[in-house]
């Protein structure tokens, strides 16, 4: 087993927050915890640990007026870990070659990828095709309802029509490296 720090960005600060409390009208959270340090300082501690493979998220959408504040956050922390981390919030087939050439190991997607409830397969082969697929993670970050854990997307607010089952998993393993799946519910 591996440990896969995080470092979650919001409003421009580095934050543990209640994943499922992320709320775009007024850029709001309920907050465990806001750090005094940088996005940086926590990228360091890590590369000092030896803990590869951990995630910066960059919690405000690109509409926020903390997004520009939140992103250079979290451009400070891959340049302080070069090829350490992940990077995901806001990643498109467009953006992500941006952020592998400055630092991420990984660029991870759901919103994108996950869009009006469905799987867009076509934007997951963008994606695939813009980086590789060993740069790509895929998050299932999920939610109960009914049946079953759904996928959840825009920063875990909009539920999918997508339900986790091992056909899924199986299928869009083709185009990524890895999944990432946070229990939003119970975090």
């Amino acid at each position: 087993m591996r440990f896969r720090p995080c470092i979650d960005i919001h409003n421009g600060e580095v934050k543990q927050i209640v994943g499922g409390s992320l709320n775009d009208e007024n850029d709001q959270a309920v907050e465990n915890f806001t750090a005094r340090q940088g996005a940086d300082y926590f990228a360091r501690l890590y590369q000092k640990d030896g803990l590869r493979g951990g995630h910066v998220i960059l919690l405000n959408p690109p509409s926020s007026k903390y997004y520009e504040k939140t992103r250079q956050q979290a451009m400070k922390a891959l340049a302080a870990y070069p090829k350490g981390l992940q990077i995901g919030g806001g990643i498109t087939a467009e953006n992500a070659e941006e952020y592998i050439e400055a630092g991420a190991s990984h660029v991870i997607v759901t919103s994108y990828v996950f869009k009006d409830g469905k799987i867009h397969w076509d934007l997951m082969d963008e994606l695939r095709r813009a980086v590789g697929k060993e740069h790509v993670v895929i998050d299932l970050s999920c939610r109960r309802k009914d049946d079953g854990y759904y996928i959840v997307t825009n920063r875990w607010q909009t539920f999918t029509n997508v339900r986790l089952t091992g056909e899924i998993l199986d299928k869009i393993a083709g185009y990524c490296d890895e999944f990432l799946v946070h229990g939003v519910d119970v975090e």
